[in-house]
Order: C-alpha cells, then structure tokens, then sequence
C-alpha cells in the first residue's frame, strides 16, 4: 500500500472517500487476512485523519463572531496548536 497518497496530504472529502472505500473492500471479505489487517489500519488513519479535520473547522466555527444585530462581523484565527 506504499504507492497511496499520504494521509497528511489529502483533505476532508478525498479521507472520507477512501474511508468509504476501504470500508466497502473489507466488507466484502475477498481481501486476504494481511491485505484486511494493511486495509483496516489504512482505515483507522483515515478516520483520525477525518476526525481532525472536523474538529478544526467546527473551532473554526465557533470563532466567527457576530455583531449585535446577528450578522457575522468576522473571524478569529483558530491556534491548533
């Protein structure tokens, strides 16, 4: 599985893609025992990977201000670190 786009590198939608994919494959039970074990820890990165990626942009979110009649005035810088 070496040839596959780091996990690092692709966004929300592409993770949840191949989550989805690997998902499918491992479902269906054609794969060979170290092929599903290689599939399901590719899985787990992935949805860690997912996961972040929506925590930040619900922090993200949450820093939006709004100004007193309702509307959003702007945002913050969310600091992940």
């Amino acid at each position: 599985m070496s040839t596959e786009t780091p996990i690092a590198e692709l966004s929300f939608e592409q993770a949840l893609k191949e989550l989805e994919q690997v998902v499918g494959k491992l479902e269906q039970g054609e794969v060979a025992l170290d092929q599903s074990i290689d599939l399901y820890e590719r899985g787990a990165a992935l949805k860690k990977h997912c996961e972040a990626r929506l925590k930040a942009a619900e922090a993200r979110v949450e820093q939006i201000r709004l100004s007193e009649n309702g509307t959003p005035q702007g945002t913050q810088p969310f600091d992940a670190g």
